[in-house]
């Protein structure tokens, strides 16, 4: 479950980072999200993202100073659908995360969630309140 201002947040974040795709990570406890961290991509690109090593540790530390863990990771699509690309599924490091992929393409904002194990990608539909 997301709450609507996280993803305001999410979406906001998303569409500031245009032309390129945004990345970020998501914390809370059990599969409610808490907060949402926005992420420096390591190489900014239109086509895919990398969250910034030391960017992720930050993150991570602020994550587990505050007592929550990581549930999910999220980027944007700049013009491509909001389904797993064949590199987000071979990148995708954290099975036990959903993965939120936010769209943007033609203008609007199509925000949908997935499980991503060994190449293996299942839909998880979100709860956004």
């Amino acid at each position: 479950m997301i709450p609507a201002a996280v993803g305001d947040e999410i979406v906001a974040h998303a569409r500031s980072g245009l032309p390129n795709e945004a990345c970020g990570i998501l914390a809370g406890t059990g599969e409610r999200v808490e907060r949402f961290y926005a992420a420096e991509p390591d190489s900014p690109s239109p086509f895919y993202y990398r969250i910034e090593s030391r960017d992720q540790i930050r993150i991570m530390n602020a994550i587990d100073d505050e007592g929550l863990e990581l549930v999910g990771i999220y980027h944007s699509h700049v013009s491509s659908p909001a389904y797993p690309s064949r590199t987000d599924a071979e990148q995708a490091f954290w099975p036990e995360a959903v993965y939120v992929i936010v769209s943007l393409a033609g203008g609007g904002a199509d925000v949908r969630g997935f499980r991503i194990l060994d190449m293996d990608v299942t839909e998880e539909p979100l709860q956004i309140v």
